[in-house]
């Protein structure tokens, strides 16, 4: 992806792996077509990660199974 998103408006959510720790985990944005924006919580302010859609899906699969 080229460019720039802007996620000044993205509700994040928290891993559901987490163990409810506010340090701990990876937070990810819901509803950008195409891309799952994902930071780490230790650093709100800092950059977020685009993930492709696909890629996202798969990993997530991955972790389920092998979890």
């Amino acid at each position: 992806m080229t460019g720039t998103l802007d996620l000044s408006n993205a509700v994040w959510r928290k891993s559901s792996y987490s163990d409810g720790g506010a340090n701990n985990c990876i937070e990810v944005a819901d509803g950008y077509p195409g891309v799952v924006p994902v930071r780490d919580s230790k650093c709100p302010e800092g950059p977020a990660l685009l993930i492709p859609a696909g890629a996202w899906t798969a990993f997530v699969g991955d972790v389920r199974v092998d979890g």
